[in-house]
């Protein structure tokens, strides 16, 4: 991988590249299409390549934990994660109503148990079926406040926080204010079609004014950086 911006290198130390600061920090990680859609075929793994692939695990296991909305914990059937040592981190996922299967992958093919971030609000029975595969975490009454779920993983030392989507997820990490940092993937592909963008849900424009960190190319992939100023 090769680095265009802001001054051109080859054979770029991804790992340098992409280093966080000590102490909590939020990075979402997406990929579009250059005309802007988030998924093909209703998944992400149309927009990736071996590069993007290398990336995606390198951002994990330079986090605490993988934060996800439900719904994209169901469209890309997440697997846990398998190393309880020094291998991917556990998966936090952001859920309302807790429509989740608890014999999912996710659950059941993971050394770490998941942790669930819901609300008061959220059915009982669906509660107590997940509470034997997972770690539930309340985290506001009406729906989930993930400022207080980003502060109960911290409390847990998970402060390193990378975020995988889905759009609304994003949109409501950014509508509070939580996003630090944008690792965006652009792929050479104009897709068409009724795929939303990488940020849905906000009620109101959020403008949040970003710095780009760097920009890096591979096999016409870019790999974009931002950082919320």
């Amino acid at each position: 991988m090769r680095r265009l911006l802001p001054d051109p290198a080859g054979d770029v130390d991804l790992r340098s590249a992409y280093a966080v600061p000590p102490g909590r920090q939020v990075r979402v990680n997406f990929a579009s299409s250059v005309d802007g859609a988030v998924s093909v075929d209703g998944r992400s793994s149309g927009l990736s390549s071996d590069a993007d692939r290398a990336l995606f695990h390198l951002l994990r296991t330079m986090s605490d934990v993988v934060l996800v909305g439900a719904g994209t914990v169901r469209a890309e059937n997440y697997v846990g994660a398998r190393d309880g040592g020094n291998g991917p981190p556990p998966i936090a996922v952001v859920s309302r109503s807790l429509d989740l299967d608890p014999a999912a992958r996710l659950f059941t093919e993971t050394r770490v148990k998941p942790i669930v971030l819901t609300c008061g609000s959220a059915p009982a029975n669906r509660r107590r079926q997940l509470e034997s595969v997972a770690d539930v975490v309340v985290a506001g009454e009406v729906d989930v406040d993930l400022r207080l779920g980003l502060g109960a993983l911290a409390e847990r030392g998970l402060a390193r926080v990378i975020c995988e989507g889905g759009p609304h997820l994003f949109g409501s990490l950014a509508a509070a204010g939580l996003v630090n940092e944008l690792c965006l993937t652009v792929a050479p592909l104009l897709a068409g079609g009724t795929a939303g963008r990488i940020v849905a849900g906000l009620v109101s424009e959020v403008r949040d004014p970003m710095r780009l960190v760097h920009v890096l190319e591979d096999d016409g992939h870019l790999f974009l950086r931002y950082a919320v100023r």
